[in-house]
C-alpha cells in the first residue's frame, strides 16, 4: 500500500468499510481529538486505537480513560518524558531553539515523537491507517504530516479537519449527546509537556485583545513576597546536569526548575508563529526552565567558544529552528545542522548562578571549565606588553 494523505471527514467512510481493520489515532484528551473518536466509531468503525503520549503534560489518564470507554475504544497511554528529554529537548537546548527571537520551540520538538510511536503502536497493531487532529490553522499539522512522511509511513495519515473544520459548537453538542460534556468547559486550546504548557484559539484568538486569565497558569504563578534566592545551573559538554550542585536527570532537572523559576514571575511568552501559507497566530507559553536554561547556556558558550565559531552557530541555531519548525526533523539538514551544533557543545562544560527576585533575574558567576575570559585584566595587559615587547626585542650580534 503506497502512502495516502487523508484531509476530510467524508474519507472516513472509507476506512469504515472494514471495521475490524486496526485504526490508530493520536488522542490528547481535548475536543478535536475526542470528536474525531466519536466521529471514526459513528461512521462503523470497530478496531479503534487511541495513541496517548505522555511527555509530562496536564491531561491524566484517567480522564483520557473514561473517554475512551465512553466511546468503545481501546487506549494506548505511552510514556515517551525521558525520551522526549534526551532526544528532542537536549538537542533543542544545544541550538538555542528560540523562534525569530520571540519564544522557545515546545510542539516543534513533541510532535515528531509522538508521530514516532503511533507508528511504532501501528506497526504492532497491522494498522494501516494513522489519524490525527490538527486543523490548517495550526502547525501541528504539517509537522505531523511531515514528521509521519519523512518516517517512510506506507499507509493513510493525516487529520479529516485539514479540509473539514468543524466549529467549536458542533462538536461539543455531538459529543454531549453521548454522554461527554465536560470537554465544553474549555475556554481555550492547550498543548503541554515537561518543556511547554502552551495556549491558543478560543479567547485568545485575537492577537489584538488577548488578556490571558491568570489561572491558566501553573509553573510562573508568582509567589506572594518571595525573598530573592539563588539558583545555580551546572553543563557538562553543553548538557544540563545539575541544579545548586544536586545531579539530577534531565526530567527531574527541568522540573525542578520549571517550579523553582517559575516562583519568581518568569519564563512567560507570546509571540506570534506563521502557518503553512504565511498567516499568523498567537500562541501563549510558560516556559521557566527554558528561560534560565537557554541564558545560562548561552552565557557558558560565550566563556568558552571562539567568537568567530559563536557567530557561525548562531546562523545554524536558526537554520535548525527552520528545519523542525517547518516538519522536517527527521530530515537531513536539520541532522546536518545538529552535528555542527554537537561539535560546537564539546567545550561547554561550567557553572551559572544567578539570582532570582520577582520578575527579575541577575547572574552572580560564570565558571567555565577552560574559559576564553579574563578575572584581572590588568594582570593580562601587563602580561600582554611584556610578552610583545620580547617578542620584538632585537637581537643584538655577539662581539667577536
Amino acid at each position: 500500500m503506497t502512502s495516502q494523505v487523508l484531509r476530510s471527514f467524508g474519507e472516513l467512510d472509507t476506512i469504515a468499510r472494514d471495521p475490524s481493520a486496526p485504526v490508530v489515532t493520536l488522542f490528547s484528551g481535548g475536543l478535536d481529538s475526542s470528536y474525531l473518536l466519536h466521529r471514526l466509531v459513528r461512521a462503523g468503525a470497530r478496531n479503534v486505537h487511541a495513541v496517548s503520549v505522555d511527555l509530562g503534560e496536564d491531561e491524566s489518564g484517567e480522564h483520557k480513560q473514561r473517554i475512551a470507554d465512553r466511546l468503545g475504544v481501546r487506549l494506548h497511554l505511552l510514556d515517551g518524558r525521558q525520551e522526549f528529554a534526551e532526544d528532542y529537548v537536549r538537542p533543542a537546548i544545544a541550538a538555542h531553539a528560540v523562534y525569530l527571537d520571540t519564544h522557545p520551540v515546545s510542539s516543534t520538538l513533541s510532535r515528531p515523537l509522538i508521530a514516532k510511536l503511533a507508528l511504532a503502536t501501528a506497526r504492532e497493531l497491522g494498522a494501516t491507517t494513522v489519524l490525527h487532529t490538527a486543523n490548517r490553522s495550526q502547525n501541528t499539522l504539517r509537522r505531523l504530516n511531515g514528521a509521519i512522511g519523512l518516517l517512510g509511513f506506507a499507509g493513510r495519515y493525516g487529520s479529516p479537519y485539514d479540509l473539514d473544520p468543524v466549529d467549536r459548537e458542533q462538536k461539543m453538542r455531538e459529543l454531549k449527546e453521548v454522554g461527554l460534556d465536560q470537554l465544553s468547559e474549555r475556554l481555550v486550546s492547550g498543548d503541554s509537556n515537561l518543556w511547554c504548557r502552551e495556549f491558543e484559539s478560543g479567547i485568545l484568538d485575537d492577537p489584538e485583545d488577548h488578556a490571558v486569565p491568570e489561572e491558566l497558569y501553573r509553573w510562573s504563578a508568582l509567589r506572594p513576597a518571595g525573598a530573592p534566592e539563588t539558583v545555580e545551573v551546572a553543563f557538562e559538554a553543553g548538557r544540563p546536569v545539575a541544579v545548586d550542585g544536586r545531579p539530577l536527570p534531565l526530567t527531574e532537572l527541568i522540573d525542578a526548575l520549571n517550579h523553582l523559576v517559575g516562583a519568581h514571575g518568569l519564563g512567560r511568552y507570546s509571540g506570534l508563529e506563521h502557518l503553512d501559507h504565511g498567516s499568523k497566530v498567537l500562541e501563549i507559553r510558560e516556559m521557566p526552565a527554558a528561560w534560565l536554561l537557554l541564558r545560562s547556556r548561552r552565557h557558558l558558550e560565550t566563556a568558552t567558544l571562539a567568537a568567530e565559531l559563536l557567530r557561525e552557530k548562531l546562523h545554524q541555531e536558526q537554520l535548525w529552528v527552520r528545519e523542525a519548525l517547518e516538519g522536517r526533523w527527521f530530515g537531513e539538514l536539520r541532522q546536518a545542522a545538529q552535528a555542527f551544533i554537537d561539535v560546537c557543545s564539546a567545550p561547554v562544560t561550567g557553572s551559572v548562578r544567578w539570582r532570582l527576585a520577582a520578575g527579575s533575574a541577575e547572574t552572580r558567576a560564570i565558571v567555565a571549565d577552560r574559559p576564553r575570559y579574563l578575572r584581572d585584566r590588568e594582570a593580562w595587559e601587563h602580561r600582554s606588553v611584556a610578552a610583545e615587547r620580547a617578542a620584538f626585542t632585537p637581537i643584538r650580534p655577539q662581539e667577536q
